[in-house]
């Protein structure tokens, strides 16, 4: 996704972006992947673009903030939450403004990304920036792949939420640079 000058007038770009954070490899870490991947079998139109971020993100974070042509009109990010108190399976959906601020340390088995980058993305772009979180115990998410059953039956739930709060953009066309 990174910038391309060469190319930015051929590219159309959708109004909607969701990303699915997390490591596979780290059971119930997984999860915004496996929403993207669930997502993805419903067939969405091509006006809502998916991405396994992995763990990644930061990535896409800052090409928005530096090329507004790459921009879309809302950003859902998708991620474990392995920490706030969060009930395991629980999901909840939120705003940056919503949880605490903190730097993440340059090492860390979970790359959530920053609050404070998220925070930033909302409050210099306009881009509407929405979390879909589920909450993990994170010594329990290092124990194997796939996510664990309280985590795994959070995905339906959240796919449920994105589908309803995209359906207006379902049917928008993509902006071309």
């Amino acid at each position: 996704m990174h910038i391309s000058h060469n190319r930015q007038s051929q590219i159309a770009l959708p109004p909607v972006a969701i990303f699915g954070c997390g490591n596979t490899l780290l059971g119930d870490d997984g999860f915004g992947p496996e929403v993207i991947e669930r997502l993805a079998r419903l067939g969405l139109p091509p006006t809502i673009r998916l991405v396994d971020a992995g763990t990644a993100i930061r990535d896409y974070l800052f090409d928005y903030l530096l090329a507004p042509a790459l921009r879309p009109m809302l950003l859902i990010v998708v991620d474990a939450d392995p920490g706030h108190g969060a009930e395991i399976g629980l999901l909840r959906r939120c705003v940056p403004d919503a949880l605490p601020a903190g730097k993440i340390h340059d090492f860390s088995l979970h790359q959530f990304p920053t609050v404070n980058l998220l925070r930033e993305l909302a409050a210099q772009t306009g881009i509407e920036v929405v979390l879909f979180l589920v909450g993990i115990d994170p010594p329990a998410a290092l124990c194997a792949p796939g996510l664990s059953p309280l985590v795994r039956a959070a995905v339906d739930q959240a796919c449920a939420q994105i589908a309803e709060l995209v359906a207006p953009f379902a049917t928008s066309e993509a902006t071309a640079l």
